[in-house]
């Protein structure tokens, strides 16, 4: 009779916590989606602006197109690579890796290329307990996996701006398609 028990205790805890597991092994998996359908539909706007527009910004306090361009690849590389993963932060005042510094537009078009393959890797190979781990973030308590959807809301924030600033140009930006 106990080893009844046991062995029901064992399947109703199994049952219960098995959709828990496998809901948290999506995650990764819809959030590199999600990250990869971000990088398509940012290059696509990267491509559809001028290159002639990419210093374009609507008033002196802004950043420029391609300004906002650099500045998701710095903050996927920052969040991923450093506050994510433990590598020492790029020096904002002297690496010019994801800073403008006077690429062309091909040249920054590669970088956040490059930069997202590299995001998506890291995040790919990230491992699942480390989700729930907590860090400060700007004087705010939060989960690595609420760093991550903090990451995606930046990039859409920034993009955002971007096509804001096609308009203003009077461009008509690529259409929006569904989840990017």
């Amino acid at each position: 009779m106990r080893k009844l028990l046991v062995l029901t205790a064992i399947l109703v805890l199994s049952s219960i916590a098995s959709p828990l597991f496998a809901q948290q092994d999506n995650f990764i998996e819809q959030y590199v989606e999600r990250l990869e359908n971000s990088k398509k539909y940012l290059l696509l706007v990267a491509e559809t602006m001028p290159e002639e527009n990419y210093t374009f910004k609507p008033t002196p306090e802004s950043l420029s197109f391609e300004e906002h361009l650099m500045h998701i690849a710095w903050a996927m590389d920052w969040h991923s690579e450093s506050l994510l993963g433990g590598r020492a932060a790029r020096d904002w005042d002297t690496d010019t890796t994801l800073k403008v510094a006077d690429k062309s537009k091909a040249e920054m078009m590669a970088t956040i290329d490059k930069t997202f393959d590299t995001a998506i890797t890291f995040i790919n190979h990230f491992e699942l307990v480390k989700l729930e781990e907590r860090l400060d973030y700007f004087g705010a308590d939060r989960t690595k996996r609420q760093i991550l959807l903090l990451l995606s809301d930046h990039i859409t924030h920034h993009r955002a701006q971007m096509l804001v600033y096609m308009r203003l140009n009077q461009l008509v930006p690529p259409r929006y398609v569904l989840f990017q």
